[in-house]
């Protein structure tokens, strides 16, 4: 067996999810039909950084790959054998070094997106960027019903896609819809699962709840919770619990080698 390796790059600020980590794999389990999407964009690249790799969900399994993320808890939850502790600014690797970059819901966790994808393009010939658009409508309803905080927090952090595309000079985007069952426990998975926002465990996977502050999250869903009980819920999303996938602004941005 390959024998680990583990480099260390402590430039940047400590990792947000030095704290937050823990267990997230238990949640954020990969979903097969965004890995298909993000396999797809990566055309069959031998070589893959994967920036912000966290616990590594959504690497090609015949790629090489080599996982960067500023949290050693993260890094200690990655299965692969070659481990980088950077941030996305300033990536430890020659001009072209992979085949092909990914990140896949981190840019809004990069001090500095633009940079960021600068490093994207400069250590790869292909870059695939999943990533949210706070432009787009319809609103996730956990958020305009019961937690309008993560609203500000949100549109705060995240670049708009157009943006995104620009700094990338992309040549396409993907929407993603979430389809009801998907299996990736991030903020939006649980459209038509209302209940499992009631789950602490599931609510400490996500960056936004597991950042707002408990005399914040935890009323909101006190809320949630009798509107459940009572059926409100139900009544004014009866059209919701219908639809299979929705649109909430998810996108797959893909630049560089066609």
């Amino acid at each position: 067996m390959e024998r680990e390796q583990v480099w260390r790059h402590e430039s940047g600020p400590a990792a947000a999810y030095d704290r937050i980590g823990v267990g997230y794999r238990n949640v954020r389990r990969p979903d097969p039909r965004l890995g298909a999407l993000i396999r797809q964009a990566l055309g069959g690249a031998r070589t893959v950084v994967n920036v912000g790799a966290g616990a590594g969900s959504y690497e090609p399994e015949d790629a090489e790959i080599t996982a960067v993320d500023p949290s050693q808890v993260m890094l200690d939850q990655h299965p692969g054998p070659r481990k980088v502790k950077a941030g996305a600014e300033e990536l430890p690797f020659a001009d072209g070094s992979f085949d092909a970059a990914m990140a896949v819901l981190t840019v809004h966790h990069w001090p500095d997106p633009h940079r960021g994808l600068a490093e994207l393009r400069r250590v790869s010939r292909r870059q695939a960027v999943f990533t949210w658009d706070p432009e787009h409508r319809p609103e996730l309803w956990v958020v305009e019903e019961y937690l309008p905080e993560i609203r500000e927090l949100d549109h705060a952090r995240f670049l708009p896609v157009a943006e995104v595309a620009e700094a990338l000079d992309a040549h396409t985007v993907l929407p993603f819809p979430i389809p009801h069952d998907f299996t990736d426990g991030f903020q939006t998975a649980h459209w038509r699962r209302p209940e499992a926002y009631l789950d602490p465990a599931v609510r400490a996977a996500s960056s936004t709840f597991a950042t707002l502050p408990a005399s914040v999250v935890e009323p909101a869903m006190e809320r949630l919770r009798a509107d459940l009980a009572s059926g409100a819920w139900q009544r004014r999303h009866a059209r919701l619990l219908e639809q299979e996938s929705v649109d909430y602004g998810y996108r797959l941005i893909v630049a560089g080698e066609r």
